[in-house]
């Protein structure tokens, strides 16, 4: 813990001192990669960038403006790489057969990441031989499988919330933060945002985290759905208020989701068990392509009522949460409030069991 306490201290230098070199600057050497093109999502202030380099022999050089450490996107032609590049000269090594192994060197804070990253070390190794089960085993089974993970990933959360508060102004607990928000409980991403330092909320990187705290409020446990309007599959517009009083689950999906695909059969179990004890679904499908939705939905057997402006990932009610992954789900209860976030598998089980049992 001293090491990476020692590291993060460092990093505050990139975030709140003068930095010399207003770039960052990426030799890259992996074997394997021949003359592939590579691209880099990054951004530069507050604005999201992409970049193209040509790599020539397994060799390529990457430099973009860079002020302040943040978490940048490798596409490799095959998969992605996430590294911590700050302001200066780096250099990257590694080999195509094994990129999840690539070493960044000359970044700090990459080197407060990896030793981070070692303290999670003892906790993967138990949830690996978990999800090879998973899907695999009974209901019963698969409820104690989804819960054990479930408390691993609380004992992972654990230690980063203990290490955000002792690094509140490290540019990698911003990272940590910024990453749980993607598709977090708004209470949870605030009280670690709370733990962060003044200068580092004030960095680029900060103040997208505080925009996105905004929209997750919106989602918040308790909080009133919003009473949107969306088209059925015959183009028929549908009002959220049409079901009041009933216990409902807003399902975000889309045909080309391979995961919300695998989920479908568990919430027509659900919606099957509990559509005579006032409960329902509502499907908000991210398609841009109506065949394809349609399509899936009768594939699936779907009979709930769905609903999409086919506007994929810029759906209107999707953009209001701020969805930025799929499956997702909202459930929402008679008086149409937000009761629970996310819910799948046999937690989603669970918890309507819970409500319609007891």
């Amino acid at each position: 813990m001293k090491t990476l306490k020692k590291l993060a201290a460092t990093a505050l230098i990139c975030v709140t001192g003068t930095a010399f070199a207003q770039q960052a600057t990426v030799k890259g050497n992996i074997k394997g990669l021949g003359d592939a093109e590579l691209n880099f999502h990054y951004y530069e202030g507050s604005e999201a960038k992409t970049s193209s380099v040509k790599a020539a022999g397994d060799k390529f050089t990457w430099t973009a403006p860079m002020a302040n450490p943040q978490k940048v996107t490798v596409m490799f032609p095959k998969r992605a790489v996430w590294l911590f590049v700050e302001p200066g000269n780096m250099e990257l090594n590694g080999s195509m057969d094994s990129l999840n192994k690539v070493k960044l060197t000359g970044s700090k804070i990459q080197d407060e990441a990896d030793a981070y990253n070692k303290l999670l070390e003892p906790f993967s190794a138990q949830e690996q031989p978990l999800y090879q089960k998973y899907g695999k085993v009974s209901k019963e089974e698969q409820l104690a499988l989804e819960q054990k993970l479930q408390d691993i990933r609380m004992q992972k959360r654990a230690v980063a919330n203990k290490y955000i508060a002792e690094h509140p102004e490290s540019a990698f607990s911003l990272s940590l933060v910024t990453d749980r928000a993607g598709m977090g409980e708004y209470k949870d991403i605030q009280a670690v945002y709370d733990k962060l330092g003044k200068n580092v909320k004030a960095s680029p990187e900060g103040k997208r985290l505080t925009e996105r705290l905004a929209i997750l409020k919106r989602s918040a446990i308790g909080t009133p759905m919003l009473n949107f309007t969306q088209n059925d599959t015959e183009g028929k517009p549908v009002n959220f208020s049409a079901f009041k009083g009933k216990y409902v689950l807003v399902d975000f999906w889309a045909s080309w989701c391979g995961p919300c695909r695998a989920e479908n059969p568990n919430v027509l179990k659900a919606y099957n068990k509990y559509k005579d004890k006032n409960f329902t679904v509502v499907g908000i499908s991210l398609d841009d392509k109506g065949d394809n939705w349609k399509k899936a939905i009768k594939d699936d057997g779907m009979p709930w009522t769905q609903l999409s402006d086919l506007k994929g990932w810029k759906n209107e009610v999707s953009q209001y949460y701020g969805i930025m992954g799929i499956p997702s789900t909202l459930l929402v209860d008679p008086k149409g409030n937000i009761i629970a976030k996310d819910l799948r598998g046999e937690i989603l089980n669970k918890k309507l069991e819970e409500i319609f049992n007891n």
